[in-house]
């Protein structure tokens, strides 16, 4: 099977798993959009499924080498946010963990759309934004309370490879002048071990189905900083401010309801300490999209520019508080810019001092 190509490999795996039969005839269609995995609509007669498996060198223009077994914890956080909310995680349906591939149920797109399409069609419903919130927050205190989940996503290499590397590292490489900011906040969020954390909780990972949003694509599990989570997902929404200035209003609006949606579970450490590292870790994100291994796609050359701009003007301040952060820059996207500031004189005690700060409000 070694030397099979992609689709013959599958079709192998759906035989021996019992999901199809040999005199089965199957239609595979690369479904697109990630750029860390192959992903596959597989039409067989009257039942339709996707099967996934996991590469080795990520679709992007930069090197980006991420292990393969990164599929085996896509499966485990499929299985234990499965048990936590069942109607909102696909349904796995195999697994092999020699071949690298599990398949899980098909979620037609006309009942399922993307929210990223949906947010980029100017369709910014806050309430969309809570139930997103919601869901991570269950799946986080969820998380907290199973003795084993620490062990099973110990996943520390796999999280650096993905994330570390190509969020902090290269946008580090990138702005030399922020390197002990990014050094600090690196060291944190490695530090801190309180969740399993699904760490690619992006519109484009999340549909909007009948019974609430769906998540998807968890490759990045890991048992961490639950605040990365919650940075992440936020930041998109600031993203967006940027290409949907109409929609400002909505969007800020949206970005209190996550968080609101959020909070309400948080109940393993204080909600002060959770929102000091999400704040800390926005403005790095929203550069990372620019400057990073993985650059939003959807941002023309100006817009880049503006990100970059407001980002590193945000990151040479004192750490602020989520709504201080998300209300400079959604006005700051309404007005086209926030003032420069150098960061020649930010030094890790200071951010340090600024997050403790933040912290006791």
């Amino acid at each position: 099977m070694s030397g099979a190509g992609p689709e013959a490999r599958v079709q192998e795996f759906l035989q021996r798993q019992g999901l199809m039969q040999p005199a089965e005839a199957a239609v595979l269609t690369p479904l697109t959009g990630g750029v860390s995995s192959d992903l596959w609509r597989v039409d067989l007669p009257g039942r339709t499924l996707c099967v996934k498996g996991a590469l080795a060198r990520l679709k992007v223009a930069q090197e980006w080498l991420a292990p393969i077994s990164r599929n085996r914890v896509e499966y485990q956080w499929l299985q234990l946010a499965g048990a936590v909310a069942p109607k909102q995680i696909p349904q796995v349906l195999a697994y092999d963990g020699e071949a690298g591939l599990f398949a899980m149920q098909f979620l037609p797109p006309e009942d399922y759309p993307v929210w990223k399409d949906e947010l980029l069609a100017g369709k910014v419903d806050p309430a969309a934004a809570y139930a997103v919130g919601d869901l991570v927050g269950r799946l986080h205190r969820a998380s907290t309370k199973l003795q084993w989940a620490a062990d099973t996503f110990a996943t520390d290499d796999n999280f650096n490879a993905l994330r570390i590397e190509p969020y902090f590292r290269v946008t580090a490489r990138a702005n030399p002048d922020l390197d002990d900011r990014i050094d600090w906040l690196a060291a944190v969020t490695t530090g801190t071990h309180l969740a399993v954390v699904h760490g690619d909780v992006s519109p484009k990972n999340i549909l909007l189905g009948p019974h609430g949003p769906v998540l998807l694509d968890a490759e990045c599990g890991w048992f961490g900083d639950p605040a990365f989570d919650v940075a992440f997902c936020l930041n998109h929404l600031l993203l967006k401010a940027i290409v949907l200035p109409d929609h400002i209003e909505q969007l800020h609006r949206s970005a209190q309801q996550l968080l609101d949606g959020y909070i309400q579970h948080v109940d393993w450490e204080s909600t002060a300490d959770l929102r000091g590292r999400v704040a800390a870790l926005l403005p790095l994100l929203a550069l990372a999209r620019v400057d990073g291994a993985s650059p939003a796609e959807y941002l023309s050359p100006p817009q880049r520019a503006q990100v970059r701009d407001l980002a590193r003007s945000l990151m040479s301040r004192p750490i602020g508080t989520i709504d201080s952060i998300v209300s400079d820059w959604m006005m700051a996207a309404a007005t086209d810019g926030l003032t420069p500031v150098s960061t020649a004189h930010i030094s890790t005690a200071h951010i340090s001092t600024a997050h403790a700060k933040e912290q006791t409000q």
